[in-house]
């Protein structure tokens, strides 16, 4: 008698993994199908259908971070996507359409850990940035972790190290976004896109601080700023984070120095002890006489003149504070 129940049992068993079997089969078929007809449907931009057939895929083929076949896993970044562009802009106070990007953010970061293809987790990551961008969630914290997970993945490539740059810009961080744009430099020095980059973002940032001036004509700090971005517009090899040099001529090199100059000489004109732009002038000089070699050697004197002033007027603001301070005791 136990044999015989035994038996049964193992019958059991192994027609209930023939089920269990045939069952996934069937699942794995209804799936490959139904991400055909996403595909077709997304390829025609008609993306709320695409969307549904694209569940409808993951339910059939995949469990977990499984999935059968294996390319049904693309299913979830096509599904992120056609969320994201069911997303109105226009229409960023109606529930349903915020679920579009929640749906899209959940989906692509899926899609960034078990896509099976390198390629589509790194997109997965690049969509991911964008909706979190100004003009769909505007969450700037959200993406800063995603770009630095991408330059993980590939610290030789500079179009993350933009991304990276503008978030920073956006937040009004100039200091760490001029970091991003000099880190993309770092790897790829005789890409010209990276100086193109530089340029437009040292551009965008003269055109503000000259607006500003135009307000407050009376501020010498103003003026030093603008000093200092052309500067490091030039970007001489004599700098050490310039050591590959820009890609541009000489002549465009001196125009930069001579508006920096002009800058710098505003500043002193308002305030003739101003030690950082007194400094920076002396820098700029320095520069000009590496761009200018026929008037090296007055440019360089020039420049020593302007540190032996920055040290008297130390000397004396140091000496005028321990008078101040002994007064005061």
């Amino acid at each position: 008698m136990r044999k015989v129940l035994r038996a049964a049992a193992t019958v059991a068993v192994v027609a209930a993994a023939g089920m269990s079997a045939a069952c996934g089969q069937i699942g794995a078929l209804k799936g490959k199908m139904a991400f055909k007809e996403a595909n077709a449907l997304y390829s025609t931009q008609k993306y709320e259908a695409a969307a549904e057939k694209y569940a409808e895929a993951l339910e059939q083929g995949c469990s977990g971070d499984d999935c059968t076949p294996p390319e049904l896993a693309f299913a979830y970044f096509y599904l992120g996507s056609s969320h994201e562009n069911l997303y109105r802009p226009n229409m960023k106070d109606d529930a349903a359409n915020e679920e579009h990007l929640k749906k899209a953010v959940e989906y692509y970061t899926k899609a960034s850990e078990v896509s099976p293809d390198p390629t589509y987790k790194k997109r997965s990551l690049q969509y991911l940035v964008g909706v979190y961008g100004p003009d769909k969630l505007g969450d700037p914290s959200g993406a800063e972790p995603i770009i630095q997970r991408l330059i993980a993945m590939d610290p030789n490539d500079a179009t993350n190290y933009y991304q990276m740059a503008k978030l920073y810009e956006d937040s009004g961080d100039f200091e760490k976004a001029e970091e991003q744009l000099l880190k993309a430099r770092s790897v790829r020095p005789d890409d010209p896109d990276v100086y193109l980059q530089l340029s437009g973002y040292y551009d965008k940032q003269i055109e503000a601080l000259t607006t500003r001036a135009e307000k407050a004509p009376d501020s010498p700090e103003a003026f030093y700023t603008i000093a200092n971005v052309y500067w490091n517009k030039a970007c001489l090899p004599t700098r050490p984070q310039c050591e590959q040099g820009a890609p541009s001529s000489q002549a465009v090199k001196a125009k930069y120095i001579e508006s920096g100059l002009e800058a710098a000489d505003r500043a002193l004109k308002l305030r003739p002890d101003y030690i950082d732009a007194l400094v920076f002038k002396n820098l700029l000089l320095r520069s000009q006489a590496y761009v200018v070699p026929a008037r090296r050697d007055q440019l360089i004197n020039e420049a020593d003149q302007l540190l032996q002033k920055v040290t008297e007027i130390r000397k004396r603001q140091s000496g005028e504070a321990a008078t101040q301070k002994k007064a005061e005791e």
